[in-house]
């Protein structure tokens, strides 16, 4: 599959919407609508106690709260671990001495270029918040059990905290 043509048709402060020609892998030319997204990096951060640090944050798009990890969107030229150890520090007041790489995924692959790189983030100190004006969050310090009775219970609907979970229960069991 190539890119044929693109027309940028939104051009936003969090994404561009694009109207993008690609020639198919049987040579016939489609149309499709891609949202251009920098990217972003999120992180399950557990703190010296072995609690893991999820936060409650109105989400508009979502018309609601969402339970979830903390992230954030790269900046141009930032590397993902160094725009989690920011949004750590802005979102949930901790610097984290230890950031680990546990997956990257696209977030809607069906029409969106976002890949989100999730992490374990450890060895965390306690440092001020930077919350931007428009971010509502609560910090929610939970045992993994609890974490986990949550999602099994469809009490988290976050797809990148999904995922986090799941790698760090996998994690654990794989260790035990």
């Amino acid at each position: 599959m190539s890119l044929l043509s693109e027309e940028i048709i939104f051009n936003g402060r969090i994404l561009d919407l694009a109207r993008e020609t690609h020639r198919l892998p049987n040579g016939r030319e489609a149309r499709f609508e891609i949202i251009h997204h920098p990217g972003g990096a999120a992180a399950l951060p557990i703190d010296p106690d072995g609690r893991l640090l999820l936060i409650r944050q109105f989400r508009p798009a979502a018309r609601g709260t969402i339970l979830e990890i903390p992230a954030g969107r790269l900046e141009p030229g930032e590397d993902p671990a160094t725009c989690i150890v920011r949004e750590l520090q802005e979102e949930v007041g901790r610097k984290a001495g230890r950031v680990e790489l546990l997956s990257k995924i696209y977030s809607t692959v069906g029409f969106c270029q976002e890949i989100i790189h999730i992490y374990l983030a450890t060895e965390l100190t306690p440092t001020p918040t930077a919350r931007e004006e428009h971010e509502f969050i609560e910090l929610l310090p939970l045992t993994a059990a609890e974490a986990f009775a949550l999602v099994d219970s469809g009490q988290i609907s976050d797809a990148k905290t999904l995922i986090a979970l799941q790698a760090y229960r996998q994690r654990l069991t794989e260790g035990a």
